[in-house]
């Protein structure tokens, strides 16, 4: 029977100068890997952070979830572009199809969200980020530098905090949460880049949500109601309500090499350090 310990070890086979990793358990962490106050560039997983405050915006009537927010373009509403649906290129100002018509994963769909957010708001988007979940969530080492889609630099005890947020929340309510992470505009189909096209694509606000996408960068063992995000700077997070009976179990892996320099390994022992812990879980809870 394999431990957490020996299962996270495996990481210091990866090709990648630097990593950290942790596994949560029902909102605690109960193992981790390398220097996990050490700061990384998180990359796309920005993005669930940015819909996180996003959503706390919607919650607190600073904005409407479904109030157009980008008039006389394209009529995209704050929904539409947290679940890339909005229609906007991966990078570019200008919408390229009408919204619910393609699941385009756009950092500009994230980024004019966010302005949403600031303009509503009368602050920047990184002072609301930060009063209304860094700081709440006591995540004192993770900053905001630059773009809301690929900007957040964190740890992994930060985002571990961030990812007990999300499993047991206290920033948003039980109903607004469950919304983030369930499928919006659940037939639309596309890319989700450096792994694939799907002619279903889910994504729910700011996370992407496993469904039968197949190949995919998480394990064969998760179920299709995980979610998370990687990103391009060599990261994932994913948290999994099902795959463990009576867990709900997530992982995060942040290392310091860009995602495009080892892909081809990294879709290879992302799932298999997936897998791994799950089963690892899997065991440890039929044998008590």
């Amino acid at each position: 029977m394999s431990t957490l310990a020996d299962v996270l070890g495996k990481i210091a086979e990866w090709p990648v100068d630097n990593a950290a990793a942790a596994v949560v358990v029902d909102g605690e962490v109960i193992a981790t890997y390398g220097e996990t106050g050490r700061q990384f560039r998180l990359a796309s997983i920005s993005k669930t952070i940015a819909a996180w405050a996003a959503l706390i915006a919607v919650e607190e009537g600073v904005i409407g979830l479904d109030t157009v927010v980008v008039p006389n373009t394209n009529d995209a509403t704050l929904r539409h572009l947290l679940a890339h649906a909005g229609g906007y290129p991966f990078d570019g100002p200008e919408p390229i199809v009408s919204i619910e018509r393609k699941r385009i994963y756009s950092n500009t769909g994230i980024e004019v969200a966010a302005g949403a957010v600031e303009a509503a708001a009368g602050m920047a988007f990184e002072d609301y980020l930060t009063l209304g979940v860094l700081e709440p969530l006591g995540m004192s080492a993770t900053q905001l530098r630059g773009s809301p889609a690929h900007g957040v630099w964190s740890t992994v005890d930060d985002l571990s905090r961030f990812v007990a947020e999300v499993m047991t929340p206290r920033l948003l309510s039980a109903q607004t949460a469950a919304d983030a992470i369930r499928p919006h505009f659940a037939s639309l189909g596309g890319i989700v880049p450096g792994v694939g096209r799907f002619d279903t694509c889910p994504w729910g606000m700011g996370f992407e949500v496993r469904g039968d996408k197949s190949p995919h960068w998480t394990g064969s063992l998760n179920s299709a109601a995980t979610f998370g995000h990687f990103g391009g700077a060599g990261t994932f997070m994913w948290i999994d309500p099902s795959a463990v009976p009576g867990r709900v179990i997530g992982v995060v892996a942040l290392t310091d090499r860009r995602f495009d320099q080892w892909a081809s390994d990294a879709l290879r022992l992302w799932p298999e350090l997936s897998d791994a812990v799950i089963d690892a879980q899997r065991q440890e809870t039929t044998s008590v």
